[in-house]
């Protein structure tokens, strides 16, 4: 098993670059290649050489994306005090892994990774939803018993292979510059243009519910499909930002940014617009960062993240 399992991972990650890219990243071929001559040409005037790099420009319109769609969906949940939920999402993502390549380990069914990964977490924002609704769970309770469980689950079916599974894995763990590819960057250009056109149409129920619950309730607002729609734009931001930031700190950029602007914006669309500057600033100095020095991607970005919020404060506190 421990010398079939690498190869089966193997297998698994190609079909699911190669299913990824088909439905995702040709429609946006033009895209990247616009990009492509945009880097090079800021790569020759500026003289940094790393801008011109295929791996770097995947890297940073990655981070682009995932800074607009990170506080774009969190500022929803950092003000109805469920920060956690990314973090729970992100672990059972982490589980949704783990299936589909234990699957692919196993019994030779081929599950493309981020596809298991969307599928867990979706099933798992569900699940969130429906211990507080029908046990009376409290919200917290119910986000730290689905988060235990999917991690609990991942770890069980790595075992169950002798670890064998665990070279795939790890890249979804702790996230990689080298491994983003074009079919990840399209699937992040079709997750922002998703999110972005989500939160537009039902921006006004988003807001009303995230404020006020209960007179979006007597206003016969559908509170039950607004929490719905805000748990599954939550598993596509995680899932879809896996690759480059990792399971274990993907839910970063759900709500640091968030918190950092909280205090700078005289509305909340002032604060939803800082939260995205200042997501897009963590992301491309982390990545910048990063390759400078040899760092891994996920934590620089969130170092840069913490950085920034505690530059806020102080200059709140002193100005």
């Amino acid at each position: 098993m421990d010398t079939v399992a690498p190869l089966a991972v193997g297998s698994a990650d190609v079909i699911s670059q190669f299913i990824v890219a088909s439905l995702v990243s040709a429609p946006f071929d033009w895209f990247l290649n616009v990009a492509d001559v945009v880097f090079s040409w800021v790569a020759e005037v500026t003289g940094l050489e790393f801008l011109a790099y295929p791996y770097m420009q995947r890297a940073y319109l990655s981070v682009l994306a995932i800074g607009i769609v990170g506080p774009l969906v969190g500022s929803f949940l950092v003000y109805r005090d469920l920060s956690m939920v990314g973090d729970t999402l992100a672990h059972t993502a982490f589980a949704g892994v783990a299936a589909a390549l234990f699957l692919e380990a196993t019994v030779a069914l081929t599950v493309p990774p981020l596809v298991g990964a969307l599928v867990v977490a979706t099933i798992a924002a569900l699940v969130v939803q429906a211990l507080v609704e029908y046990t009376g769970a409290r919200s917290d309770a119910a986000l730290a018993m689905v988060l235990t469980g999917g991690f609990a689950l991942g770890s069980v079916l790595i075992s169950l292979t002798d670890g064998g599974i665990s070279v795939g894995i790890n890249q979804y763990l702790f996230g990689s510059l080298a491994t983003v590819s074009r079919a990840d960057v399209g699937l992040l250009v079709s997750m922002t243009l998703v999110v972005v056109t989500a939160v537009s149409v039902a921006y006004r129920p988003l807001l009303y519910v995230t404020f006020d619950e209960t007179s979006a309730r007597a206003s016969r607002v559908h509170v039950r499909a607004v929490n719905t729609l805000l748990s599954i734009l939550t598993a596509f931001v995680v899932v879809s930002a896996m690759r480059i930031m990792g399971v274990i700190l993907v839910a970063a950029l759900l709500v640091i940014p968030v918190v950092t602007a909280t205090h700078l914006g005289r509305s909340y669309k002032q604060s939803l617009v800082y939260g995205v500057l200042a997501g897009e600033v963590a992301g491309v100095v982390g990545v910048t960062l990063a390759y400078l020095y040899g760092l891994a991607a996920g934590g620089s970005i969130v170092m840069v993240a913490l950085a920034g919020f505690v530059a806020v404060q102080l200059v709140r506190r002193f100005s």
